[in-house]
């Protein structure tokens, strides 16, 4: 699926389930709070911190889908096509970082 395909799918469960989209500043509390689920099975898992019982049974995939599906919806009320966006801002650090992190000696270790 293309991210276009997947912003039009988004539109399309919204408009059969959701009734309407939340506010963009709802969404983007939602998206903060999708991240922070994020980060805290991250921590748990590859972090010095242990997950609860509880935890174990969130997976990553799942809160990584979640955090997407927030940022689609912000992207489409807001007329952003994330598909064009994420290759403008590929070929920006294309352009930019093209040797930058081959010449970083932390990460040529």
């Amino acid at each position: 699926m293309t991210i276009r395909e997947a912003q039009q799918k988004v539109d399309q469960w919204i408009v059969k389930y959701g009734v309407r989209y939340f506010g963009e500043l709802t969404n983007l509390a939602l998206l903060m709070e999708e991240t922070g689920e994020l980060a805290r099975i991250i921590a748990r898992k590859y972090g010095e911190q242990t997950a609860k019982v509880v935890e174990d049974e969130k997976v990553l995939g799942d809160e990584m889908a979640d955090l997407l599906f927030v940022l689609i919806c912000l992207a489409n009320q807001t007329g952003v096509d994330l598909e064009e966006s994420f290759e403008e801002n590929l070929k920006k650090k294309t352009e930019r970082d093209n040797t930058r992190h081959l010449q970083n000696p932390k990460l040529n270790k």
